[in-house]
């Protein structure tokens, strides 16, 4: 009877290790610098500094209240989410997503191939949107530190609303609409 046993926990354990993994994105957390590294999803927690350089992101960059990420040279998947975050600065890359930054303080997004979209909305510190190509839309709603948008292309609309000061900027190829308080820049 102990040989039957030994066997039958042999064979459930070939099964079980010849069975295919659950496929699950692994998050890292980053709280203070990664270079040229490759990770799948990467979390900026609440209150900590992130600083990436030549980074590669399979998935979603989240940065958490009162988090700070600089990105320089990184290579995003997904998105970049920040939602009341202290500052997101993502400069010099390429973001499969959008960049949306949300209830936060200060953004910037600079020199960068963005896929689809920018958002900032809410925001009460300094936003900058300047160089980059976009495939989607720039939008800023509801912000009150200043939105400075310039020297972008943009493939969708660039839309502006109840920003206090109004958005400032120019020099933006927009194939979409300028609408709003963006129709000048």
């Amino acid at each position: 009877m102990a040989k039957v046993s030994k066997a039958v926990g042999a064979v459930a354990l070939s099964v079980a290790l010849l069975a295919p993994a659950a496929a699950q994105a692994e998050e890292r957390v980053c709280t203070g610098a990664l270079g040229a590294v490759a990770v799948d999803n990467l979390r900026v927690p609440q209150n900590a500094s992130c600083t990436l350089t030549g980074t590669r992101v399979k998935g979603t960059i989240k940065v958490e209240r009162n988090a700070a990420l600089n990105a320089t040279q990184v290579r995003v998947i997904g998105n970049v989410q920040g939602e009341n975050a202290r500052n997101v600065v993502v400069r010099n890359s390429r973001v499969g997503g959008s960049v949306q930054v949300v209830q936060g303080r200060a953004a910037a997004v600079r020199d960068s191939v963005v896929s689809q979209d920018i958002l900032f909305d809410a925001n009460t510190a300094a936003l900058r949107a300047s160089g980059n190509t976009v495939g989607g839309n720039i939008q800023a709603f509801q912000n009150r530190g200043g939105v400075q948008i310039s020297a972008n292309r943009i493939d969708g609309n660039l839309q502006c609303k109840e920003n206090a000061p109004p958005p400032t900027g120019g020099g933006n190829v927009v194939q979409g609409n300028k609408e709003d308080q963006c129709s000048r820049l």
